[in-house]
């Protein structure tokens, strides 16, 4: 009898669940919150991250779509030239726009670059812009003030208790903050003229006026941008970003790859531009500005001066540390330790046929830079001064695009990437990308296309369509074939190959409901244990199925569903699986100004190498990007509460069960148990 109730009891629990995370949930999320949705790959993540932010500001920040530019609208990665080309063409035609419905006759436009393109857009009127006086500077200015704090539910090893006379024995282990994490940003902005952005953050377990840390924050972030006062195009002060070209040389930006859609990618970088992210390492320090010749020419340049993370060893730098934690006490002993100057400029000429840029950078340590040598590092930036000069070209003709860049180093190595466009209609595309990255190759700021981290080490030839020629159906393919002619990490062995293929589909029958399924196949070398004493290597094969229907009855109603399987071999022998099942539902409210959700994951996966990555809604500006392995469930709640478009509160809760293992993760950051959980809070106040 008591099985029997208790079996009716935990059925009935079951059920109540199951109505209330179908019928109950609320919130409605950002369109374009979709479009990162389908990463999923083991791709650089703080880039991403950094994307994420930067969307996240501009949809806080959306453009008059009858005033936008083509440099506003290039900003977005989903749309792509001719797009961009298209919307103001439309624009300067028919409008002034009354509706974003009109977005339907831009010629090309298609069902999800409109739902993607609303939340960066609004309709204004079509007049003026306020010209700059100190009066309309402190009468049009925006501001925002904007705090977020982590609340730690677990208790990690790194804050215990250390026994009196022992913390040097735990030293590695001992973090000197408390688990607390802290973010404050403010923000003023006139137009598009004037930027203006501080920034103060602390990582857990990073003291907080406290010990080695009497100034606070860990982390402090200020940025200007002045655009188009008169022939200065572009001026910034303090924190900044660079990046020129396709990222040979300089390419302090995102770098798309290849993973969800081609749009940007014959889209060459936009030079200056503020620092408004967090990561502690990708950032120049000093000022640059550009200046605007007869409307086609634009001449930049640059400086930087700044300190930086590395571990030094006899005078000589090891390795740089870009992680930005400053918690142990082996952080503090590689904190600021050495101090870089580049310098750099750049002339760009923007034609109606061609464009083109020619681009220079010269930095130096204050200490020679001498990675420890290993075979995989050997041809690694090794030295104390660096330069590289690079030319970027894109011809236009017809439907074709003709785009790449070539650069040199110090030594006269050659890097360089070129690739041809041919789009019969405006949305669709067929690329080829042809690379060629010399093993010998140095650039400690190039970040481009190809399958390696370094611009180095790596020829490959990439093949890829995207279209939505059927008016409900979107395809993108590709394959990608590439080859490494030294030594890489993890891979003891010279002149290995690799593959990687993608084919994905979305459909819309309907309008509230869409639906994409994706395969990707990777076939990598890597080194293999296969006894004691014998080390091979050998093809690592991992292919991953995605399915995903997204279902919006009503404008206020989002409901969603994934299902994905990873499979994870090395060749002939054993394979790993993996498996995971996610839902959510989202709601608006707009009478009580509430947003929440609730969403759910099933995951199980026989080792990390079937591991899992999923992408879950956050917080304003927090991209979450989780990789799960072993078995277990993921739960998350998030809720936001805006009052008059003023001041918004946002709490995220999240609590990840797992049902392998009775310890999480390792080291310091180990937790008792099998479960943990996550607390988030922030405020934002706008006028």
């Amino acid at each position: 009898m008591y099985n029997l109730v208790n079996n009716m009891w935990k059925k009935s629990v079951s059920i109540c669940v199951s109505v209330v995370f179908t019928c109950l949930n609320v919130c409605a999320q950002s369109a374009w919150m979709e479009w990162e949705e389908q990463i999923g790959e083991e791709a650089d993540l703080s880039s991403w991250e950094e994307q994420y932010e930067n969307l996240s500001e501009l949809a806080e920040h959306p453009f008059n779509i009858n005033m936008v530019t083509k440099e506003e609208l290039e900003q977005l990665p989903f749309l792509s030239d001719k797009m961009v080309e298209n919307i103001l063409y439309y624009v300067y035609k028919y409008g002034p726009l009354v509706s974003l419905n009109e977005l339907w006759g831009v010629e090309g436009m298609d069902k999800q670059t409109q739902m993607f393109l609303k939340d960066f857009i609004y309709v204004g009127n079509s007049v003026e812009k306020q010209a700059f006086s100190w009066k309309n500077l402190w009468k049009y200015n925006k501001q925002e003030v904007w705090m977020r704090t982590d609340i730690p539910l677990n208790e990690k090893a790194g804050y215990a208790n250390i026994p009196l006379g022992e913390e040097e024995k735990f030293a590695s282990r001992q973090y000197y903050g408390s688990p607390y994490y802290l973010n404050l940003r403010y923000k003023f902005q006139f137009q598009q003229k004037i930027y203006v952005s501080l920034a103060a953050e602390k990582d857990a377990g990073e003291p907080f006026f406290s010990l080695y840390n009497r100034k606070g924050f860990d982390f402090y972030n200020a940025s200007v941008q002045l655009n188009d006062f008169g022939k200065l195009h572009t001026l910034v002060l303090g924190n900044y970003k660079a990046s020129f070209g396709y990222g040979l040389v300089m390419n302090m930006g995102f770098s798309m790859g290849k993973y969800t859609s081609f749009s940007t990618l014959n889209r060459a970088g936009k030079g200056l531009s503020k620092y408004t992210s967090m990561n502690e390492a990708n950032y120049l320090q000093g000022a640059g500005a550009s200046w605007k010749w007869k409307n086609r020419w634009l001449l930049t340049g640059f400086v930087s001066f700044r300190n930086q993370d590395a571990t030094v060893d006899n005078e000589c730098i090891t390795t740089l540390k870009t992680d930005g934690y400053h918690r142990l006490k082996k952080d503090m002993e590689k904190k600021n330790t050495v101090f870089n100057t580049l310098v750099g400029s750049n002339l760009t000429y923007d034609g109606k046929y061609f464009e083109g840029g020619f681009t220079a950078v010269y930095n130096v340590f204050n200490k020679v830079l001498n990675p420890a040598e290993r075979l995989y590092n050997r041809y690694y930036p090794r030295g104390r001064y660096f330069y590289n000069v690079g030319v970027n070209y894109k011809w236009y003709r017809g439907k074709f695009v003709f785009s790449g860049e070539t650069a040199v180093d110090k030594q006269g190595k050659i890097a360089t990437l070129n690739q041809l466009t041919y789009s019969p209609v405006v949305n669709t595309s067929l690329i080829v990308i042809n690379r060629y990255y010399d093993k010998k190759y140095q650039s400690l700021y190039a970040n481009g296309f190809g399958e390696n981290s370094r611009i180095q080490n790596e020829t490959g030839l990439f093949i890829g369509l995207e279209t939505s020629l059927l008016s409900r159906i979107k395809l993108l393919c590709y394959g990608d074939f590439f080859y490494f002619p030294w030594y890489r990490y993890l891979v003891d062995k010279k002149k290995t190959i690799g593959m990687e293929g993608v084919f994905q589909a979305s459909y819309s029958p309907l309008n509230s409901l869409d639906m994409l399924i994706k395969y990707s196949y990777k076939n990598k070398a890597k080194n293999y244990q296969d006894t004691e004493e014998s080390k091979l290597v050998l093809p690592n094969i991992r292919q991953r199925l995605h399915y995903q229907l997204t279902y919006s009855p009503l404008s206020v109603l989002r409901w969603k569903t994934v299902v994905e399987y990873v499979r994870s071999d090395v060749w002939k022998r054993e394979a790993s699986n993996g498996w995971v099942l996610g839902s959510s539902m989202k709601v608006d409210i707009p009478r009580l100004s509430l947003r929440t959700s609730l969403s759910g994951i099933w995951f199980h996966t026989q080792d990390y190498a079937s591991r899992v990555y999923m992408y879950e809604q956050g917080l304003l500006y927090a991209f979450s990007m989780m990789s799960l392995y072993g078995r277990g469930e993921r739960w998350a709640w998030t809720m936001d509460y805006n009052w008059k478009k003023r001041l918004t509160f946002q709490v995220k809760w999240g609590w990840t069960h797992y049902r392998d293992r009775s310890t999480l993760s390792s080291g310091a950051e180990e937790i008792q148990g099998n479960n943990k959980y996550d607390l988030q809070f922030q405020v934002q106040l706008k006028w």
